[in-house]
């Protein structure tokens, strides 16, 4: 399969704080819908921009930001009135955004309150995580990748277009990095988590999230136990005089992408303990 015959929606929100779990709720969700050839070229695009009334003043400082204010979203439907509309769109796409761990965090929490799981996904990848990759900066917030990439960034900080730009960023960067076509090498290029692999030790369980299919966390997500799948990466067990990896070889490279990606250095999250403090997703919801 090629990634170019997926839909790709770029998304971005803004929102009254940075805690996704602890109160913070989402002001406005934007995201473009991007169409391509095989030669990932733009078809054709979509827009969908949405404020959301979060049933709680908004901090000076968000407003700042955003340049969004209690008057702007008073009038604006709640999450729960568009909640079905954001999941259909995130299905079965791949899902790009700028620090990604942030704005999941925010779906999730809100999907959590309105009782929805997250979408099943083709791919979920991060353009901050590409950018530090691929590029050399001093910097490697969206404005300044996309001034790099000669992208047209208007009116920051608000969410359609901050997504607009992160989607044009992301196709630019397949061309200039020489991403591969097919799906599977696609994902090891942009670091991206995608479906696991067919296998009895990790699956899609019913909240949309990886789970352990097996004892000791049979049933959990997997993101609640980081070194526990650390470990199914290099783990081995001694079989006929010889030391062998007790996981298979897919499983293992799926697991190693996906702490990559879910555990990526810097601001966003950092692998340390292991603990709700070291994620940006913060796993105790779920």
């Amino acid at each position: 399969m090629k990634w170019t015959d997926c839909r790709i929606v770029a998304f971005d929100t803004e929102t009254t704080g940075l805690q996704a779990y602890n109160g913070d709720r989402i002001i406005e969700f934007g995201a473009v819908e991007f169409f391509l050839d095989e030669n990932a070229e733009i078809i054709r695009t979509q827009e969908h921009q949405y404020l959301i009334n979060p049933d709680m003043p908004i901090p000076r400082e968000a407003s700042k930001v955003s340049g969004l204010y209690d008057s702007d979203v008073v009038d604006a439907p709640f999450f729960e009135s568009i909640a079905k509309n954001l999941w259909t769109l995130l299905s079965d796409a791949i899902l790009v955004a700028h620090n990604f761990n942030f704005d999941m965090g925010f779906l999730r929490s809100e999907f959590a309150r309105v009782e929805r799981v997250w979408p099943h996904t083709r791919a979920e990848l991060d353009t901050l995580f590409l950018g530090r990759l691929y590029m050399k900066l001093k910097s490697y917030r969206l404005e300044k990748i996309a001034a790099e990439l000669k992208v047209s960034l208007e009116n920051a900080h608000r969410a359609v277009h901050d997504a607009r730009a992160c989607g044009e960023v992301f196709l630019k960067m397949t061309k200039n990095f020489n991403a591969p076509i097919s799906m599977e090498e696609f994902l090891d290029w942009a670091v991206a988590v995608g479906p696991p692999p067919k296998n009895a030790y990790i699956h899609l369980g019913d909240h949309g999230l990886p789970e352990f299919s097996q004892d000791p966390h049979k049933g959990v997500p997997i993101e609640k136990h980081p070194d526990y799948v650390q470990w199914m990466t290099f783990a081995r067990v001694h079989e006929q005089e010889t030391w062998n990896y007790r996981f298979p070889e897919d499983v293992r490279h799926w697991a190693s992408r996906w702490l990559r990606s879910r555990l990526s250095d810097g601001t966003m999250s950092a692998a340390r303990g292991g603990t709700s403090k070291d994620w940006n997703l913060d796993p105790r919801p779920y």
